[in-house]
């Protein structure tokens, strides 16, 4: 008799709106095509501690939750691949449960985990095929140029909401500014999406810096140079849009100046533990005052709020595309791969073409500033241009000399 094939589904890092639509899709298809489904509770966690913590999904338990936020199955950063012994245990603990193949559903963390567990089990006389689904409100993964993570729109468009809803509080409120801290670990794409959608002032990624390393000053007088801008207009408010990917830029010396930092499971920064925004909120502040300014400027994280949003429509039927593909991918004996859409079409993007050679993990997708879409967002923002450094009004306003202010500002460009 035939073993029978069985998926299991892992959800890793954080939420994004749409995971429970590609839960769904993929219980849907896989028991029409006579598989069973495990969900298996917090990632890898309970995996890689040998505790079976799962719950075996059928129709019943998922007709409905595509239309909802958050995962019925929770989540965790639990890393199997830092320890030998944790992957051991999950390929252990997944074929004791009959485990056959592996959906995976996260970053370019998880996907790399995937891998490192497919390949751990043929290496040791097993099998597991695995498919990964792209996952991230950061939009950061490496799919092709116009092609986002599922999750991405829905957060674009609530973020852009609520940065829309703090332009017109700072329009209405005497000389306010807010100072948006939105998500986005290395890449900007949902800042800018948000900045652009929702007509912020300026917006600031780290692709626009070229250098592997910026002074926290260098953030300060791109946001300083917007308000005095904005202030020879006669605008005394304003937002500003700034991606957290932004502090993996700024020098070790100055990150250290705000505390203490932290690492997750995978060496990243955890950006909670620093207060980025009122680092820069302070910063701002201290320059202005120098000038003879003197706003209120609130800073908001922007991003935790927006991760377990009901999926909009387009999430939701991407999503359940997306979930439905990976099926059908393993029902070909395929494995190793990435799922995608393009051109109305599944592409699996194999896990060995879309490595990055340097550090062995999924390649991360940036925000391309030479692109269309980058020039025009830049073009909608107010803030220190090339040909700013020779208006003496502007300079005045700095208290400064022609020839200083040029000189100050020169570095900017």
């Amino acid at each position: 008799m035939d073993k029978k094939n069985t998926i299991a589904i892992v959800c890793g890092g954080g939420p994004a709106p749409g995971i429970n639509a590609v839960i769904s899709a993929v219980v849907v298809e896989a028991n029409r095509n006579g598989w069973d489904v495990l969900g298996m509770y917090d990632g890898f966690s309970h995996l890689a501690k040998r505790e079976k913590a799962y719950v075996k999904l059928t129709y019943d338990e998922v007709a409905r939750i595509h239309v909802t936020g958050g995962c019925i199955l929770k989540m965790s950063r639990y890393n199997p691949t830092k320890k030998e012994e944790d992957l051991r245990n999950v390929v252990e603990t997944l074929t004791e449960l009959g485990v056959t193949h592996l959906v995976t559903i996260g970053g370019d963390d998880t996907a790399y985990s995937s891998a490192a567990v497919s390949r751990y089990a043929s290496e040791h006389g097993g099998s597991i095929n695995v498919v990964h689904v792209p996952k991230t409100i950061d939009n950061d993964l490496p799919l092709p140029d116009g092609v986002p993570t599922f999750g991405f729109e829905t957060a674009r468009q609530f973020g852009a909401m609520e940065v829309q809803n703090l332009v017109e509080d700072a329009r209405t409120t005497t000389n306010r500014w807010y100072l948006a801290i939105a998500m986005g670990r290395t890449a900007g794409h949902l800042a800018l999406g948000i900045g652009l959608s929702s007509g912020a002032v300026l917006t600031i990624i780290p692709e626009e810096f070229p250098e592997e390393k910026i002074s926290l000053q260098k953030v300060v007088d791109i946001i300083v140079s917007s308000v005095i801008k904005r202030y020879r207009i006669g605008r005394t408010f304003g937002v500003a849009v700034v991606a957290e990917g932004v502090i993996e830029k700024i020098a070790q010396e100055d990150l250290e100046k705000m505390g203490s930092v932290e690492l997750d499971e995978h060496g990243h920064i955890r950006y909670a533990e620093l207060d980025f925004g009122d680092i820069l909120k302070k910063a701002v502040l201290a320059d202005l005052k120098k000038l003879g300014h003197s706003p209120t400027i609130v800073d908001k994280e922007i991003g935790y709020e927006l991760r377990c949003a009901a999926p909009i429509a387009y999430d939701i039927d991407y999503a359940r595309s997306l979930g439905y593909e990976a099926v059908r991918f393993l029902l070909r004996g395929k494995t190793g791969a990435m799922i995608s859409i393009q051109n109305e079409l599944a592409v699996p993007l194999y896990f060995e073409d879309i490595r990055d050679e340097a550090t062995g993990k999924t390649q991360v997708r940036r925000v391309d500033t030479g692109s269309a879409h980058y020039r025009i967002a830049r073009g909608f923002m107010m803030r220190l241009e090339k040909e700013d450094l020779d208006d003496a009004g502007l300079a005045k306003d700095y208290k400064m000399s022609p020839e200083e202010f040029k000189q100050r500002f020169a570095s900017l460009f």
